[in-house]
């Protein structure tokens, strides 16, 4: 292919009413390679991310078919959005940018390049909360009920190990291991598994039962004791497992210790009492709660934020179970389910239900904004649906 001469170049400039002494002297002269038919994919990232495959890590596109595609480093997920420009963009394999060119005055005054793609848009990326709901969903498909269960051995349920759950699971490793630990998942088998409610219930009985009989201080109860008695129980790796769910580990003179959570307890008996009552008249929950709990515990309704609602306009007071991991994950499905759930909401008894919604740096007030309308009762700010 003919090439530009200097000459050629000064005529184009005169042409186009530029003045050369207002442009660098180096002169990139472009034109197609034999391979730049093939469109380019673009993907413009943020400085960190660049550093992340520059140190020889790997940035990870996850979606099912049906699922919009996001991108995930080591412990971030990005939402991925075509971005369109109004101008192609070429790609040039050893292009010299203006600062590489004034930094190197020795550089050629014409310089003859080929273009190796084209593009006529690029994705972008956007920081987004990690797609966790599904996670629970495919756990919840089969969830362990104890080493004797008959159904856990005729079981056609899919289960999955750490490699299963990121191919399926729309967030980064670190992101996704921490939300296991979050719903208390346990490995059984090299398979992650949620355990049943019931056979976790039973679980804790045998434990508060244990620190009962044996007058345990709650905040110093000694593993191998608890494995000792109750190994001909249960597997001592569920024990254990329960023990790590609703205490803090701690080590003290060489043995482990467990104190334990007592809101994490309360919360657990509270939803054991509910779940089998529509609506439950609430100073006899309250009075049955309390006395189901372990001696030295004390019930306060603060402990059940996102796992179950007051309803204060009833006569007599009741309250019902209302977990917030059964409600959507999309924000908007999420705030048409509460508004169908109750009509108006104070910014107190919603929050629970929409701060896991909270994007980074965004706040339960701006949430309400965008998807609720305000108005006051009673001297009282409440928010209902725009619709």
């Amino acid at each position: 292919a003919a090439v530009r001469s200097r000459a050629e170049v000064d005529a184009t400039l005169q042409t186009a009413k530029l003045n050369p002494a207002e442009l660098l002297p180096a002169v990139h002269c472009l034109s197609f390679g034999p391979r730049a038919g093939g469109e380019c994919c673009l993907l413009q990232l943020e400085p960190g991310l660049c550093a992340e495959l520059e140190a020889g890590r790997s940035l990870v596109i996850r979606g099912e078919k049906d699922e919009h595609a996001v991108l995930c480093s080591k412990d971030k997920t990005y939402d991925m959005k075509i971005a369109d420009t109004s101008n192609m963009l070429l790609l040039v394999p050893g292009c010299k940018t203006a600062e590489e060119l004034n930094a190197d005055p020795a550089s050629c005054n014409i310089i003859h390049s080929q273009i190796a793609g084209f593009s006529k848009n690029y994705w972008e990326l956007r920081r987004c909360r990690p797609k966790l709901k599904k996670l629970r969903k495919l756990l919840m498909e089969d969830p362990y009920e104890g080493p004797d269960s008959e159904k856990d051995q005729t079981s056609t349920f899919s289960k999955y190990t750490t490699e299963d759950l990121l191919s399926l699971i729309q967030a980064s490793e670190e992101e996704i291991l921490h939300q296991l630990q979050v719903i208390d998942a346990c490995k059984v088998e090299g398979y992650w598994r949620i355990l049943d409610f019931d056979y976790e219930m039973k679980l804790l009985n045998h434990v508060t039962q244990l620190i009962d009989s044996e007058s345990w201080p709650l905040s110093k109860v000694p593993l191998c004791a608890c494995l000792e008695e109750l190994g001909s129980l249960e597997p001592r790796e569920m024990i254990e497992h329960i023990l790590l769910s609703y205490g803090r580990k701690y080590v003290d003179d060489g043995e482990i210790f467990f104190e334990m959570r007592e809101d994490k307890i309360c919360r657990a008996i509270a939803q054991m009492l509910l779940q089998n009552a529509v609506k439950f008249n609430l100073s006899e929950f309250q009075e049955v709660w309390q006395q189901s709990v372990p001696e030295g515990m004390t019930t306060r309704l603060d402990q059940l934020q996102g796992l179950a609602l007051v309803d204060k306009s009833s006569r007599p007071e009741t309250i019902f179970l209302l977990k917030v991991e059964d409600l959507p994950e999309d924000n908007q499905e999420r705030f048409n389910s509460l508004f169908g759930i109750r009509e108006k909401w104070t910014e107190v008894d919603i929050t629970p239900y929409i701060q896991d919604l909270c994007a980074e740096k965004q706040t339960v007030g701006a949430l309400l904004t965008k998807y609720a309308r305000s108005s006051m009762l009673n001297g009282v700010k409440v928010y209902n649906s725009r619709r």
